[in-house]
């Protein structure tokens, strides 16, 4: 506990007004935040490097060396949208990374058990680099894990678990999970759980269930914290108004920036604010850019349009025809730009409604094809807060949106869980008992 104080209580140093920020080189906003970076890890909320090396790698850690640059390895030919890794250990040293929650994703269409064998065989792979890279990764549990190994020299590797799914409906697996490591999981993914909603499916639940809220206690009660990302806004407020801890979004945007349900809406900030959350901001294309949204869902209606398999399309069984109709469309229709200073606006704005207490980086890195110029893989990360340094943001506030802030949420999650376990037992509830029924 004593270490956490330390490391959040940063020095203010002195900065300039604004108005003279703007006049200040980038050499000097850059020294002010390697400075920064040097005290306060640098935490990124969401990597998905982990499912890359089981898709690319066959999840052989040692068949994919970190240790070299990533980005012009070979594209697999299996997977046609396929796009360079944006993670390797000489980039996450220029980025300065002092820790990184690891996705542990599986298509939330797998179900049954095998998603609970994908799910351990991913965290398999996280242990795997942390034992493969010691020299760079060590595995952490804890907030002061983070610091301590950051004051080492080193990168801690959290596990974050991307969806409700994953659990199968079972809180002893959740339990187990925990107990692997993983300190988030995200309530639901692309599709709604049997419990909770997700923000990009019709609703089905109104939010939470009961065994939603028992699913969000007993992560409570272990120090397992919440992930709002992905979920609607009926589930968010749910969960919200069920937890005992703060939350978190591991990879989120402003709605109020870009109209996105992938996005968190002012309602909601100002409840994370009250809940001492964070929300940790997404740097995919679509959930950085309205323009860019639009243009997305218009390219997804060409597509549809030229090659709607198995019912329609202009050329339907024509793959070549509809391909090169598809790249006229996008050469008449060039993709609107998005920027790191896009990036900026969405965590300006989160602080503007939220507070500089509610705000963090969660990249998507390696789980999104296209990035905002500007941040293009993980050595990027000090050019987004040389941008905020630029617009006048303090050093202390700086280490907060770099680290500080999910530092603190992990911390209290901690505090929560050691006070519930002197009151509460594990919970064995089920879908059945809760809600009526059986999946």
């Amino acid at each position: 506990m004593r270490l956490i104080a330390a490391a959040l209580l940063l020095a203010l140093p002195l900065t300039s007004p604004p108005a003279a920020q703007a006049q200040t080189s980038d050499a000097v906003l850059r020294a002010r935040v390697d400075k920064v970076l040097k005290s306060t890890p640098l935490i990124d909320g969401h990597n998905d490097l982990p499912w890359e090396i089981r898709e690319r790698a066959k999840g052989k850690v040692d068949a994919l060396d970190l240790r070299k640059d990533t980005a012009h390895l070979p594209l697999p030919a299996s997977d046609p949208e396929a796009v360079p890794l944006m993670t390797d250990i000489p980039r996450l040293r220029a980025g300065h990374v002092g820790g990184q929650f690891w996705s542990v994703w599986t298509p939330p269409n797998i179900t049954g058990p095998i998603q609970v064998k994908m799910t351990l065989e991913q965290i398999d792979i996280v242990k795997g680099m942390a034992e493969r890279y010691p020299e760079t990764f060590e595995m952490a549990y804890t907030a002061e894990d983070v610091i301590r190994i950051h004051k080492a020299g080193r990168i801690a590797c959290l596990i974050g678990i991307e969806g409700g799914h994953q659990m199968d409906d079972s809180l002893p697996v959740l339990r187990q999970y925990y107990a692997a490591g993983a300190r988030y999981m995200t309530l639901a993914h692309a599709i709604n759980t049997h419990f909770a909603d997700s923000a990009t499916a019709d609703p089905e639940h109104n939010g939470l269930t009961p065994f939603g809220k028992a699913v969000v206690r007993e992560m409570n009660r272990m120090g397992m914290m919440i992930d709002l990302s992905h979920v609607s806004e009926k589930t968010m407020r749910d969960a919200l108004a069920t937890t005992a801890a703060p939350v978190i979004f591991s990879h989120s945007g402003a709605r109020a920036v870009d109209e996105h349900m992938r996005n968190v809406p002012d309602g909601v900030l100002t409840l994370v604010a009250a809940n001492r959350g964070v929300v940790m901001v997404n740097f995919t294309d679509t959930y950085v850019s309205e323009a860019r949204n639009h243009w997305d869902a218009d390219l997804s209606a060409e597509k549809a349009r030229y090659n709607a398999p198995p019912f329609g399309g202009l050329y339907i069984g024509q793959p070549e025809k509809a391909k090169a109709a598809i790249e006229a469309w996008k050469a008449s229709h060039p993709a609107p730009a998005v920027t790191l200073a896009m990036v900026a606006d969405h965590i300006e704005h989160i602080a503007k409604v939220c507070g500089m207490d509610c705000v963090g980086i969660g990249s998507d890195f390696d789980g999104t094809p296209v990035t905002p110029t500007g941040l293009e893989d993980v050595s990027k990360y000090p050019a987004l807060l040389v941008e905020l340094a630029r617009r006048g943001w303090s050093d202390a506030d700086l280490a907060k949106v770099a680290g500080g802030n999910v530092l603190r949420v992990m911390h209290e999650a901690e505090i929560v869980a050691r006070r519930l376990h002197k009151t509460t037992q594990p919970s064995y509830a089920t879908l059945a008992d809760l809600d009526g029924k059986t999946p």
